[in-house]
């Protein structure tokens, strides 16, 4: 059974250009990488919750900020190349994130150290064109983007 995943990506307008709130993930692992390591604020739910319900759950867990009002929009499932299925929301709403902070994870740190060390699940969140968005996200998440340009 692949995992399911669900998340929201906020849009807002700016100057006459859409932009979209993005997460870049922490830890190790990503530490170095920006291109093609961004994501949608999203996270792992089981079969008996409902998508929406768990994209709020995990956006407020990586963000530390509630999820804005505003008309939601579903942008569809895609499969990552992972296997991961994932579900999108769109909500289009302006967000002060001055005051993001994430929940955190525990992982050996350096590898076979035996140390547990933490690690935010999500090191900074960042409002961007979608040029540039198109660019910073995971290679397959970027499909939402078009579907939301073809929702707006």
């Amino acid at each position: 059974m692949p995992k399911l995943s669900a998340g929201i990506m906020l849009y807002r307008s700016r100057d006459g250009r859409i932009e979209v709130l993005i997460a870049h993930p922490g830890g190790p692992f990503w530490a170095r990488k920006d291109e093609a390591a961004w994501s949608i604020p999203k996270g792992e739910y089981t079969e008996d919750e409902e998508p929406l319900d768990a994209a709020r759950r995990e956006f407020r867990e990586e963000l530390g900020l509630d999820v804005p009002s505003g008309e939601v929009a579903e942008l569809g499932v895609i499969k990552q190349s992972g296997g991961k299925i994932v579900t999108a929301f769109a909500i289009g709403a302006d967000l002060d994130i001055t005051g993001a902070v994430s929940n955190e994870f525990e992982m050996e740190w350096p590898p076979r150290s035996g140390t547990m060390k933490s690690f935010p699940e999500v090191d900074r969140v960042a409002w961007f064109d979608v040029e540039t968005a198109r660019v910073k996200l995971l290679k397959g998440q970027r499909p939402f983007l078009d579907r939301l340009l073809d929702l707006l």
